[in-house]
């Protein structure tokens, strides 16, 4: 859980890093909570495990595998691009920072052994992971399927059985 020199200063400027802009009506902490459904709270405490998922993006050989939860904190700030590309990668970590998305189940191993790397990097910087945006591998590749839907047309209703 020690960092040298260059590691402290990159950590620091990723913690000065700004994600809301001031002023803006709809923030980007605002729009991750309400399309994920998060409190405020949770989300904020989403966001800071984002920046050391970006700190591990600069310091890992390996390309690390985030949660679920700060992916969507990554795949939101790609949105922002201009907070991305320019003030983040540019100014930030003087690096860019590219998502590759999976290409199917095949992949699947891969992914869960970078994400297990991920997490033991995570442990000699931080510590433990918090287990609520961080899970094991079994629940973060767990069979899901995702969908985009308007909750104004739609009602939601949990599936009580399984799909083959």
């Amino acid at each position: 859980m020690s960092m040298n020199r260059i590691e402290q200063e990159l950590y620091r400027r990723l913690l000065d890093f700004r994600l809301d802009e001031p002023g803006v009506p709809f923030a980007y902490s605002d729009r991750l909570a309400r399309e994920n459904g998060w409190s405020m709270a949770y989300t904020f405490r989403v966001i800071a495990e984002y920046r050391k998922f970006l700190f591990l993006c600069c310091v890992m050989e390996t390309n690390p595998t985030p949660s679920d939860q700060v992916d969507q904190a990554w795949h939101l700030h790609l949105l922002y691009t201009k907070s991305y590309w320019i003030d983040l990668c540019r100014h930030t970590i003087g690096r860019e920072l590219h998502h590759i998305p999976t290409e199917g189940r095949q992949e699947r191993q891969r992914f869960v052994e970078q994400y297990l790397k991920t997490l033991d990097t995570y442990r000699q910087y931080f510590g433990n992971p918090p287990a609520d945006v961080w899970p094991d591998e079994k629940t973060r590749f767990a069979s899901i399927r995702w969908m985009r839907i308007n909750l104004h047309t739609y009602i939601p209703v949990r599936r009580l059985w399984k799909i083959f």
